[in-house]
């Protein structure tokens, strides 16, 4: 959890562990022992004044709901709340209106991008369009109000849906899957391209990025290179932080993006000689 802190405590010499994940005076405990957890609150209650609300319904804004094949994770009270505070609760779904270049309150359009990049933590398909709006926090314009309010409208529509976590009879057989992607110059003013990469754990997706690269690619091959090698970095730390973790055995990822020429750049070292404008870093 990002912002948060990660407290490991073993309970007993099996090696069994309880999770805690404490935000400043929030605090989640998970494991797969009820009564090993109650113990520990027991601990807890003893130290310090706190408030037990038993299951995990709500916490930094997520909400996290029952069913039959696992837990649902969502953001409908928080959608909710921020589409009420920037008056875009009645809005039509999907609705345009025409665009006018003029500057508009940089206090107003820096508050609802910071609400969207709250949400797009949780919500992975609208975490491009996010950072797109906030490259100009500092002189707006209408043009870009207007794309964050079809973003607010998006969340609208689907302020209902959210991320499924699998029980342990429904996640089936092990697998650990990371998607590579990224587009070929899509900033016309500094000719940069953007990476982007999602890991999907049993079908569910635990993390994703959309980012510009630092350095300006000279063809796709190269654009996907960049990207192929960012992806890698957040797999491999993944791996370490299920090991930590101690949630099983995962074993390697795969990683999968749609480029032949990237694989036979990365695989041919004398093919790294005209890449020399990439960063050192990316070649391996």
């Amino acid at each position: 959890m990002q912002g948060g802190e990660w407290s490991l405590r073993e309970l007993n010499k099996h090696g069994d562990i309880i999770l805690l994940c404490l935000y400043v005076d929030d605090l989640v405990i998970t494991k797969s022992s009820e009564t090993e957890i109650l113990k520990l609150k027991g601990k807890l209650n003893s130290e310090f004044e706190m408030i037990d609300f038993r299951e995990l319904a709500y916490f930094l804004g997520l909400e996290f709901m029952k069913t039959k094949s696992g837990i649902m994770m969502h953001q409908r009270k928080y959608i909710v709340d921020v589409l009420n505070r920037f008056q875009m609760l009645e809005g039509k779904v999907g609705s345009s209106e025409s665009t006018t270049e003029k500057l508009i309150d940089p206090t107003l359009y820096g508050q609802i991008v910071g609400c969207l990049g709250f949400i797009w933590h949780f919500k992975h398909e609208i975490s491009y369009a996010t950072r797109v709006i906030s490259r100009n926090m500092a002189n707006p314009k209408q043009s870009q109000m207007i794309a964050a309010k079809r973003i607010m409208r998006y969340l609208k529509g689907t302020m209902n849906y959210g991320i499924q976590f699998p029980n342990q009879k429904e996640k089936g057989k092990s697998c650990f899957i990371g998607y590579s992607y990224s587009d070929w110059c899509g900033d016309k003013e500094d000719r940069k391209s953007t990476s982007g990469y999602v890991f999907f754990m049993f079908g569910t997706p635990v993390s994703w990025s959309s980012k510009k690269q630092d350095v300006v690619a000279l063809s796709t091959c190269e654009a996907e290179y960049i990207a192929a090698c960012n992806a890698p970095c957040q797999g491999l730390w993944l791996t370490s932080l299920i090991a930590v973790l101690n949630c099983g055995k995962i074993g390697q990822f795969e990683l999968k993006f749609d480029k032949k020429p990237t694989i036979k750049l990365a695989k041919n070292p004398v093919s790294h000689g005209r890449c020399k404008h990439i960063k050192q870093g990316y070649i391996s």
